[in-house]
């Protein structure tokens, strides 16, 4: 850690996003469709893999097969994409190798 990246706030130490760079990496590494997550709706749990995705949008959009509320959403651009997991409420993702 370098000195600049460490920021204090009220008395607390803490350190910017990139200190999340490293496990981020490490965690989507692995296949996401064999991790479990859990519908921040209906509370179902089950494989990434059992969502029902749909791509008749700009991107695709993965619902939960429980209550149809929508889990993942998923666009890719030029450069970019942007996922939004808002309705998942905890996504366990075994670990590499």
């Amino acid at each position: 850690m370098r000195p600049q990246d460490s920021v204090h706030d009220e008395g607390t130490t803490y350190l910017d996003g990139n200190a999340l760079a490293g496990p981020l990496s490490e965690i989507f590494a692995v296949d996401l469709t064999v991790a479990t997550g859990r519908c921040a709706h209906c509370g179902r749990t089950g494989p990434v893999a059992s969502l029902r995705v749909y791509g008749h949008a700009p991107g695709l959009v993965a619902r939960c097969p429980g209550c149809e509320q929508v889990m993942i959403r998923l666009v890719s651009g030029t450069g970019t994409s942007w996922l939004d997991m808002s309705g998942v409420a905890v996504l366990a993702i075994p670990a590499a190798g």
